[in-house]
């Protein structure tokens, strides 16, 4: 892949939606998108594309991964949780931005995938955990907390996880029209709640869903 068609993309999807931070551009530019992209899919690394990937999943359009990133205002200082490691693309951007980052994936093939994507890359200070995010029992607080798939409806157990002062990035609802969200801990025992933008990506696996009815 060339230089300029990862510049296209930064240029045409990223920037135009409003990710205007030259870190977080200057971190697309140092991060080859295409390295976490499975082979047969690398034709569509720096397309405005969901791109496929093992176990029904598919890696966030790049314009959203910046929104995200723009989101958590990372400052190389944070200790971050991210929620669904995917392909690792999303875990590099974060740890080229934070300290250190913890990630977490249920699906094995993927886990190992971006482990070694991972290390090739030569980027510590980055764990990633085979887990059901649904079952796993967080260490210690967080400064941000990227969710990267979507929930049905809103799960409250991530924001318990946040330092006071962080942040935590969200999908939440059904297709055709799911939220992005940002929650900051403000307090010991608050929180606030701020719409960000309106997208469809994958859900989480195992997310609750919402009761149906019947009539």
């Amino acid at each position: 892949m060339s230089a300029d068609a990862r510049e296209q993309m930064i240029e045409q999807q990223v920037r135009a939606w409003e990710v205007l931070d030259e870190r977080i551009l200057d971190t697309f530019r140092k991060v080859p998108r295409e390295a976490f992209t499975p082979p047969q899919y690398r034709f569509l690394a720096y397309a405005d594309a969901e791109v496929p990937l093992p176990g029904g999943q598919h890696m966030l359009r790049p314009s959203v991964v910046g929104r995200l990133l723009t989101a958590l205002e990372l400052t190389g200082r944070e200790r971050v949780l991210e929620i669904g490691t995917g392909s690792g693309f999303i875990t590099a951007c974060l740890r080229m931005l934070s300290k250190t980052v913890q990630s977490l994936e249920i699906v094995p093939e993927l886990a190992d995938m971006a482990r070694r994507t991972l290390a090739t890359r030569g980027l510590r200070d980055i764990d990633v955990v085979g887990s059901d995010a649904m079952t796993f029992e967080p260490t210690g607080r967080f400064d941000a907390i990227a969710v990267t798939a979507s929930l049905p409806t809103y799960d409250s157990r991530w924001q318990s996880a946040l330092a006071v002062g962080g942040r935590l990035f969200v999908v939440v609802g059904t297709a055709p029209i799911m939220e992005a969200r940002l929650v900051r801990r403000v307090a010991e025992d608050a929180w606030t709640d701020e719409s960000l933008f309106e997208t469809v990506i994958d859900p989480l696996v195992h997310a609750e869903r919402p009761v149906a009815f019947d009539f």
